[in-house]
């Protein structure tokens, strides 16, 4: 157990857009302590930041002795990284997808079990009290469900060279997938039988091999079905790129977006905006019988309050020594539906889970 009365020594490892926010997260809570951060290239603090060593590699920060690792480096790195913190007697956070493979992905809660420290992966939509609603709102309709859901992010300049960054370990459909799987695992609690995936390289500045749109299907053993859709780059529209919508015999729920939100704002990635609830049932007229609800999320938390409330779970699940076994599961388990997408897509087929 980690001693309360003092704060958390915390290693920043990996510094884009997702660690700079966690680096942020832990710099405004009394609870963290930041002893160093890294990055593999040049990078541009904010000012909160500028005052942390800087360090030259990844081994220099463990070997700082810290409590816990914060990990959001590019998806390749994440296995090894995770398991050295943890061999080396820290606790981890890593962004999501927690691995490339699903053997890796074991390696590392392997090493958790292993070592007993903690291990949180950056499903950020677990922590967000709109999305939460959402996903209690559709449970409570009761299946089968139809489940929506895609996030496509037309990027240009400095956003489209990240995106293409990004691509060299991850696709889009990997990348983003793993969060809307987990949401559509949530709602269904039921076990996905069978993966379908396509996808499509829609620019000659990726290479031949990679793909910046992809799409797949899921098919749950009680009959529901979901799909999701996930493209990156200057060609995608900007037309329903934010789809969030469960459909059950007893209705439908469903996050409406702003209008004019646009792809390119991180903020719209987890907003809600409003969610409408839609009642099937009808009277003797074969009208329905009463009209949707609309549900307010007008206080939801914008996208660094949301890292916010994620590093303070981790806290809490380092200081009151949580279970953690169910959410590493749950983490590998949308990890490997969408690498079974990536087969699908890859070779033409469906597969089998």
């Amino acid at each position: 157990m980690t001693d309360t009365a003092r704060p958390l020594r915390v290693f920043v490892a990996g510094l884009g857009q997702m660690g700079r926010s966690h680096a942020l997260a832990y710099h405004a809570h009394p609870g963290f302590e930041i002893v160093g951060l890294y990055n593999r290239s040049p990078v541009d603090l904010p000012v909160e930041l500028s005052g942390y060593p800087l360090l030259g590699s990844y081994e220099e920060g463990l070997a700082l002795t810290p409590d816990l690792v914060a990990i959001s480096t590019y998806t390749d790195s994440h296995a090894d990284f995770a398991v050295a913190a943890m061999e080396a007697g820290a606790h981890v956070f890593v962004e999501k997808p927690l691995a490339g493979t699903a053997e890796e992905a074991r390696r590392v809660t392997d090493c958790a079990q292993r070592t007993g420290k903690k291990l949180v992966i950056g499903y950020i939509l677990r922590h967000h009290p709109s999305w939460m609603l959402f996903i209690e709102t559709a449970r409570a309709l009761g299946g089968p469900y139809v489940i929506r859901l895609n996030l496509n992010q037309q990027s240009s300049g400095a956003a489209w060279e990240i995106h293409k960054q990004l691509m060299k370990t991850t696709s889009p459909l990997v990348d983003c997938g793993v969060h809307y799987v987990d949401v559509m695992c949530q709602i269904t609690d039921a076990r996905p039988i069978e993966v379908r995936g396509m996808g499509l390289r829609l620019s000659n500045e990726i290479a031949e091999t990679q793909v910046n749109y992809g799409h797949l299907q899921v098919i749950f053993d009680d009959g529901s079905v979901g799909w999701y859709e996930a493209g990156w780059g200057p060609m995608m529209s900007e037309t329903a790129f934010f789809v969030k919508d469960v459909i059950s015999p007893k209705g439908a729920v469903s996050i409406v977006m702003d209008e004019g939100a646009a792809s390119s704002d991180v903020d719209t990635h987890t907003k809600t905006a409003r969610i409408r609830v839609h009642h099937a049932e009808r009277g003797p007229d074969g009208q329905f019988s009463r009209g949707d609800d609309w549900l307010s999320t007008a206080d939801e938390p914008g996208h660094q309050a949301l890292c916010d409330r994620e590093q303070a779970f981790v806290l809490r699940a380092i200081r009151e020594d949580m279970d953690l076994a169910q959410h590493n599961e749950d983490a590998v388990r949308s990890l490997e539906i969408v690498l079974a997408a990536e087969t699908s897509m890859r070779e033409n087929r469906s597969v089998r889970l």
